[in-house]
This record gives structure tokens, C-alpha cells and sequence, in this order.
């Protein structure tokens, strides 16, 4: 094919012969071990199939110092993104981790040997300088957060040698490597190619706008979607794969092409779009649409947009001649009712009736179980939308209830399951504080981290359970706020509901009408750690609902919380 990867060959590591690889897999088992993280699984599977070429293993200092200042490898190749091999200082420490020593680079999910690493050097990186550099610096950037909080103190470099391919379950069939990628454009007699990058499910607007791309050039389309790590709260890719096949039934036949990317996206803008073209001329497209505010993560700290909307366009173009591919603006599509059919909306003159429909209008719609016109999306494509996002009626819930001792919380929650059992027509779990200590954390104390690590076990509990249509109502003290913090993230990561609820019984009453005589026994220290007398308790700023078991009846109070979920759409009519 015409289309050269980046550097002019392709590093495709697995290409090479079977004996020597058998010969790395024998060699594997003598090796200290390194556990690849899900995002570094990501990274060596694009280096070993030549998706990162000229990349032939994880960056050194000066290939990582060369990107981060200049967009440069050692050798000047453009490279936007350091591709880069964490560990922790321990780990050095304990694998005593040195220049010329081989490693065996393993699959945390399944122990399995992927590749051998031979390390060029162990350094450690300025955080703030990649942080400012790469991603702009703000706090908010999730490759920042990702950077201080996850990624570890040191780097290792190092060419890698392959020994196996990644294990994928699902998609097996659209998991292209480049060399195969390559190989179907030659079979199909495909000479250009627009390859169109996508984290989000696609509609008509984005048919209509890769059609016009592709005919415009008289080429063909590689819809070529992110299937590995994407934006925080992005729609799961086993959603997002089903819509595309979906799709694609609807494009001119023989057009277009589906294969997954497993790329571990960073969310860069700019420097992220030069990246994406880099691959795509590594997968054989000659061609590449880059949107508006492409690979941008929303706003910054000040409410502000981390990227221009055209910084990515801009930094591509600046390029153009060394990435060797033809970066096509993306175009914003429009609906015209009287014509029914989708144009350029620079291309709408003035007074002409349009109609859009926004990503948070759709997610409404949804949420809701509204209409979703047919203008905007097709049918199939709605259905498998509709199957993954049902209608707030059926979705699980998690009521977290926080409160102290005898506040009344025990009562509330055994109170709502009756009810939501009588009404709600989902299965409905019930997670008493102190029957999840006996149960699930009966070998843990009241420490701080003992505390934390009781919510996290809850929460986790609670997560399934709501990710499968349930209920759930769990009534620990939980004092903390990170705890509380922790235990909402968890639940929405699991695509769940979380609503928080404040029992904010006063402690003087709590322990007033304690006829067990538990503060009692704590206050002559027969306790330790009991929250609220020699404990803290961290009132929660932001509960959905404030109630007080001392003012008001515990029935009124179950009313209540039904009225809240009712008013968010939890119950059908």
C-alpha cells in the first residue's frame, strides 16, 4: 500500500518468528516479573502490533524528555504523547530494577507473559513538567489526576520483545493489528482510506458526515473506535461497538469498515490529535477527520474549556508533512426538516429551519424513556441505546443512609424496604450497618482505614446489586466524607444511582434514647472510637435529603425520601 506507517516501517513486534518467541516464553519463566496496569496493557499491546511505531518499546529519559519538551523522540521522529512504563519505588527496590536487566512483562488479569522488556534506564520523571507540558497542568485534566495519583514514581525504558498477543473475549473478529488492518484495505482494493476516531456512540449526523468525507475524496471509511480506556464516565465500549454494528448496515455498500482501537486515551487536544494521526497512518489510513475540540475533556477548574476548539486542527496542520496524512476538518452536521436530510451548518443559509439534538438532551431522553426521532438516530441504533440505558423507572438505585448510633437510620432503612418492596417493583437489598460488620467485616476495626475500608466493601456490594436493577439501601455511620465520596463514585462507575441521606438526628438525642446503653459504655471508655464521643463525625455537605428521626416520625420521613426518588423519576406511573 501507498500509505507508509510513521518512521517508514512498521514495528510490528509479533511478526516474528515462532521459534524465537518460543524461545522468549521458556525464557520468560526464569524472569522477575512486572504486572502490567489496564492502561499499560493498552500501551504495550499498540507497541508490540506497530500502532506506536517507530516505538519499539516503553520511552527512556531521553525519548520521554525529547516528546515532553518537543514533541520529539531521541532521533527527531514526531511523537506527541509519552509512552511510558511506571513502577513504583519499592518495586525497584524489591526487583532491583537496573539498566541491562530483562524483565517479564505479565497481564495482571490472567498472570499471563505478554513480552520481555530489557531496560534501558530507571528514571524519575518531573510530574509537574509532563503535567504542564503534555496536558496543560490544570488539577482538573484527567491525565493530571491520573498522573499525581495513580502513576508512579519511577519510569522504566526499554525495548520489549513480544511473546504473546493480548487475550480479548469480546470483539475477537474486529480486533485489527495494523499488519492485518493493512491487509484487508489491499484485499478490498481500498487505496484511501478516512479513518474517523470515536469515544461516543454514532448517529445519523455522523453517517451523513463520514459519507461526505469519503465521497468528497473518493475513499472509503475506517470507522476506527477507542475500545480501551476513554473518558471517565464515557459510554461502555460494549455498548458503543453494538450501535456501530448497527451502523453500519446503513452506510453505501462495501464503504465502510469497522476495527477496534485499544488505545488508552489521555485526553490531550492537540497533542492527543497528533497522536491519533500518527496510529491511523500506522493502520493504513491516508486520511483522518479531526473535530472540533477533538480529544478534549470538558472544562477546567475555572469553568473554562481545557482546549480552543480548533488547537487540535492547528497543531495537526502544523504537522501535516511529517505525519504524511490528510487531516479532514469534521464538519458540523445539521437536520433540515423540509428537505429531511443533514448539511454542513457553515454551509446553512441564514433563516433556513435546522434541528439538533445535544448529547445532554439525548441522555434525557433516556433517562426518561422520551421519543428519540428518527431524524437523529435510527431505530436499531436507539434500541441498543435503550437496552444498555433504560428509563429511570428501571434503573437501580443505592439510598446511602449516614448518621450516627441510634439515630434512627436502622429503622428508616428496614421502614423503606417495606415500602419500596410494596411499590417498587425492583428487588430491593438491605444492608444494616451492623450486620455488614458482622458479615462482610467482622475482622476489621474503627480505625480511620478500617472505617474507609467498610464503606469501600459496601459500596462495592452495592454497585452490583444496583448495576443489576436492584434497590439498595445501606445504613452504615460512615463519618467520613471521603468515605462517603468514595462509596458514590463506586456506585456511579457501575453505572448505578446514588442518593445520599442525611439522618441528622442531633447526638444529644441519639444518645438520650440509646437504651442499649452503648454511648453509655463508650463515654466510660469502655469503647474506643466510638463516633461521636471520642470520634469524629464529618456532617455531609452535600446530601440529597436532610432528615431528623427527633422532629420527625419515622413514617413521614419514609414518605419523604419515596416523594424524592418519585420527583427523579425512580418509579413508573
Amino acid at each position: 500500500m501507498a500509505n507508509t506507517p510513521h518512521g517508514g516501517v512498521l514495528k510490528d513486534l509479533l511478526a516474528r518468528d515462532a521459534p524465537i518467541r518460543d524461545q522468549l516464553l521458556k525464557e520468560s519463566d526464569t524472569l522477575q516479573d512486572i504486572s502490567l496496569t489496564e492502561r499499560q496493557l493498552c500501551d504495550l499491546e499498540l507497541i508490540l502490533n506497530g500502532g506506536f511505531s517507530p516505538l519499539e518499546g516503553f520511552m527512556n529519559e531521553k525519548d520521554y524528555n525529547g516528546v515532553v519538551d518537543d514533541l520529539r523522540l531521541a532521533d527527531g521522529s514526531l511523537f506527541s504523547i509519552p509512552i511510558t512504563l511506571d513502577v513504583s519505588a519499592e518495586e525497584v527496590k524489591t526487583l532491583d530494577i537496573a539498566p541491562g536487566k530483562r524483565y517479564t512483562l505479565r497481564d495482571f488479569r490472567d498472570d499471563s507473559p505478554l513480552a520481555i522488556i530489557t531496560i534501558d534506564d530507571v528514571y524519575k520523571p518531573n510530574k509537574d513538567v509532563e503535567a504542564k507540558k503534555v496536558f496543560r497542568g490544570d488539577p482538573e485534566h484527567p491525565a493530571v489526576r491520573y498522573l499525581y495519583n495513580t502513576a508512579k514514581e519511577y519510569y522504566l525504558g526499554g525495548k520489549v520483545q513480544a511473546i504473546n498477543r493480548l487475550n480479548h473475549y469480546d470483539y475477537a473478529g474486529l480486533r485489527y493489528t495494523p499488519a492485518e488492518l493493512r491487509a484487508e484495505f489491499n484485499k478490498l482494493g481500498w487505496q484511501k482510506v478516512v479513518a474517523f476516531q470515536t469515544r461516543n456512540p454514532m448517529h445519523r449526523a455522523h453517517r451523513e458526515l463520514t459519507v461526505r468525507a469519503a465521497r468528497s475524496r473518493q475513499a472509503n471509511v475506517l470507522i476506527h473506535p477507542v475500545v480501551g480506556l476513554t473518558k471517565p464516565g464515557d459510554i461502555d465500549h460494549y455498548t458503543r461497538v453494538r450501535v456501530y454494528k448497527a451502523l453500519l448496515p446503513r452506510y453505501p455498500n462495501g464503504m465502510a469498515l469497522l476495527s477496534l482501537l485499544p488505545l488508552a486515551m489521555r485526553m490531550a487536544g492537540d497533542r492527543e490529535a497528533v497522536w491519533h494521526a500518527i496510529i491511523r497512518k500506522n493502520y493504513g489510513a491516508s486520511h483522518f477527520i479531526v473535530g472540533r475540540d477533538h480529544a478534549g475533556p470538558g472544562k477546567n477548574s475555572q469553568g473554562v474549556d481545557f482546549y480552543g476548539p480548533y488547537d487540535a486542527q492547528v497543531l495537526v496542520e502544523k504537522y501535516r508533512d511529517e505525519l504524511g496524512i490528510e487531516v479532514v476538518p469534521f464538519q458540523m452536521m445539521t437536520y433540515l426538516p423540509d428537505k429531511d436530510e443533514y448539511a454542513p451548518k457553515d454551509e446553512v443559509p441564514e433563516g433556513v429551519k435546522t434541528l439538533d439534538i445535544s448529547g445532554t438532551e439525548l441522555r434525557r431522553r433516556l433517562k426518561l424513556g422520551l421519543a428519540i426521532p428518527e431524524w437523529f438516530s435510527y431505530p436499531e441504533v436507539v434500541k441498543v441505546l435503550r437496552e444498555s440505558h433504560p428509563p429511570r423507572a428501571q434503573q437501580g438505585f443505592t439510598l446511602f443512609l449516614t448518621g450516627y448510633h441510634n439515630s434512627g437510620k436502622d429503622s428508616i432503612a428496614r421502614a423503606l424496604q417495606v415500602t419500596l418492596n410494596q411499590q417498587s417493583g425492583r428487588t430491593v437489598s438491605l444492608l444494616l450497618g451492623e450486620t455488614v460488620r458482622s458479615e462482610l467485616s467482622s475482622e476489621l476495626g474503627f480505625s480511620r482505614e478500617d472505617r474507609h475500608k467498610n464503606i469501600q466493601r459496601i459500596a462495592f456490594v452495592a454497585s452490583e446489586l444496583t448495576r443489576s436493577g436492584a434497590a439498595v439501601i445501606a445504613s452504615p455511620i460512615a463519618p467520613l466524607e471521603e468515605s462517603r465520596q468514595v462509596a458514590r463514585e463506586t456506585v456511579e462507575k457501575a453505572g448505578g444511582n446514588f442518593i445520599l441521606v442525611h439522618v441528622a438526628t442531633p447526638l444529644e438525642y441519639a444518645e438520650k434514647t440509646d437504651r442499649k446503653g452503648v454511648y453509655a459504655r463508650a463515654r466510660a471508655g469502655e469503647i474506643k472510637g466510638f463516633t461521636g464521643v471520642d470520634d469524629v463525625y464529618e456532617a455531609p455537605t452535600n446530601a440529597d435529603i436532610v432528615v431528623d428521626a427527633e422532629t420527625t416520625d419515622v413514617r413521614t420521613i419514609v414518605h419523604q425520601i419515596v416523594l424524592l426518588l418519585e420527583s427523579q423519576g425512580y418509579f413508573g406511573n
